[in-house]
Order: structure tokens, then C-alpha cells, then sequence
């Protein structure tokens, strides 16, 4: 079984910084297509970016475009989020998310692996 932890959440003040981690252990991590989702209080979990099994292609959702970065290091098994001029907007839970199809595009139905999530707060 295929295991996801996510660090790097925390408190920060508007137009500030974060590096999201996810370390995978289990499986083939190289294999698969890796992603971010995250979940607000009372909104649905939405995709946030992803990224293909060799990191040659990346995907990102309109609202984080140009601020949120997606990379990945097979060697070392692990997947960041580096998220730069924080909005209140971005507070949820985020979610490191595998998909065996090793594509850059998840979507929340088809992911085969989920991390337990990580606190990310941005205070106005």
C-alpha cells in the first residue's frame, strides 16, 4: 500500500510563503502522475496542480496560476508545493494525491492515493 504524508503547513500572513512536502513511501512513486488538492470548509475538494511521473509536464488551476509551483524528485521519493503570494483565499486543508496513470491532470474521483493532509492558513 501506497503511503503519502504531507508537511509544511502553517500560519502565514497574506502575500507570504509556503513549501508544501509529500513523501511517499511504497509502490512505485516514479510510476506515478502527483498532485496537490485542497478542501475549504464547506467547498468540495478541487484540484490544485499536478505533475507527471517524470515531471516534464504540469498542470495548475486558474486561481493558483503564477503563484503556486509544482516539482517533484523521483530519487528521493517526495513532491513539493512551493506557494508564494498567499491569499486568504488559499486557507484549506491540502492534500498530497497519487494517480497510477502517471499523468500531470487528477481528478478527485480518480486518485488512487491520498495523504492526510496538511493545515495551510493565510490571515489577512
Amino acid at each position: 500500500q501506497v503511503q503519502l504524508v504531507e508537511s509544511g503547513g502553517g500560519l502565514v500572513q497574506a502575500g507570504g510563503s509556503l513549501r508544501l512536502s509529500c513523501a511517499a513511501s511504497g509502490g512505485t512513486f516514479s510510476l506515478y502522475g502527483m498532485g496537490w488538492f485542497r478542501q475549504a470548509p464547506g467547498k468540495e475538494r478541487e484540484f490544485v496542480a499536478g505533475i507527471s511521473r517524470n515531471g516534464d509536464r504540469t498542470y495548475y488551476a486558474d486561481s493558483v496560476k503564477g503563484r503556486l509551483t509544482i516539482s517533484r524528485d523521483n530519487a528521493k521519493n517526495a513532491m513539493w508545493l512551493q506557494m508564494n503570494s498567499l491569499e486568504p483565499e488559499d486557507t484549506a486543508v491540502y492534500y498530497c494525491a497519487a494517480d497510477v496513470s502517471g499523468g500531470s491532470y487528477l481528478r478527485a474521483g480518480r486518485v488512487d492515493y491520498w495523504g492526510q493532509g496538511t493545515q495551510v492558513t493565510v490571515s489577512s
